[in-house]
C-alpha cells in the first residue's frame, strides 16, 4: 500500500512556507499542518526539522548547480552565466530560497550527521569549480582568470536577478542582455590586454 505522503511532499511544503514567511516559520507543526499530515508522519521520514531544512537547501543547490556544470563541461562560460536567470524563471521559489536567504537560515550550526556526507560530496564536486570556470571563459587557469570568471558566472548573474527574485517575479529578458553585454565587454578587455601573452 502506497504511503499517503512522500518525502517530497514535506520538502515542497517546507519550501512554500520558507519562501512565503521565512525559514524560521518552517516548523514541524507548520509543515505537517500545511499537508494535513500527522506529525508522526513527518518524523517517520525526517529525524528532525534541521534534517528536513538541510535536505531542502542541499537539494536546491544541487539542482541549480547541474545546469552550470553542464555548461562548464561544454566549455561555454556564457551559457553558465545565463543559467542563473534561466533557472530562476523556471524555479522562482527555489531561486528565492537560494538568493534571499542564507545557508545559515536552514542549517544554523553544523550539518546533521545524516547530511554531512552529502555536503562533503558536494564540496568535492565543487573543488575544481574555480578552475573549470576560468577554463570555460578564458581557456586558461590563473588567479586573474579565476577572479574574472567567478565575477562573470556567479556575481554578475546573481546581482542581475536578485531584486526580481526578492519581488517574486521572473527576471525579464533584459537581465540576459545585461549579463551578455557585461560578459562580452570583460572578455574583450581581457583578450586585448593579453593579446601578446602567447
Amino acid at each position: 500500500m502506497r504511503a499517503k505522503f512522500a518525502d517530497g511532499d514535506f520538502l515542497t511544503a517546507a519550501l512554500a512556507i520558507a519562501v512565503e514567511h521565512g525559514p524560521a516559520a518552517a516548523t514541524v507543526a507548520s509543515i505537517s499542518d500545511r499537508l494535513k499530515a500527522p506529525i508522526g508522519s513527518f518524523y517517520h521520514r525526517f529525524s528532525s526539522r534541521d534534517v528536513l531544512l538541510g535536505s531542502l537547501w542541499l537539494k536546491t543547490v544541487l539542482d541549480f548547480q547541474k545546469g552550470v556544470s553542464v555548461a562548464l563541461d561544454a566549455q561555454n562560460g556564457l551559457e553558465a552565466a545565463l543559467h542563473t536567470p534561466k533557472w530562476s524563471r523556471q524555479h522562482l521559489d527555489e531561486a528565492r530560497l537560494l538568493l534571499v536567504f542564507d545557508r545559515e537560515d536552514f542549517v544554523r550550526d553544523e550539518w546533521p550527521e545524516e547530511l554531512r556526507e552529502q555536503v562533503a560530496a558536494m564540496s568535492r564536486r565543487m573543488k575544481n569549480a574555480a578552475s573549470r570556470r576560468a577554463h570555460a571563459v578564458f581557456g586558461r587557469d590563473g588567479a586573474e582568470e579565476r577572479r574574472l570568471a567567478d565575477f562573470l558566472i556567479s556575481n554578475v548573474p546573481v546581482a542581475a536577478v536578485r531584486e526580481h527574485i526578492k519581488r517574486r517575479e521572473a527576471p525579464p529578458p533584459i537581465v540576459d542582455q545585461m549579463i551578455c553585454t557585461t560578459y562580452s565587454a570583460i572578455v574583450a578587455d581581457y583578450r586585448a590586454r593579453h593579446a601578446n601573452d602567447d
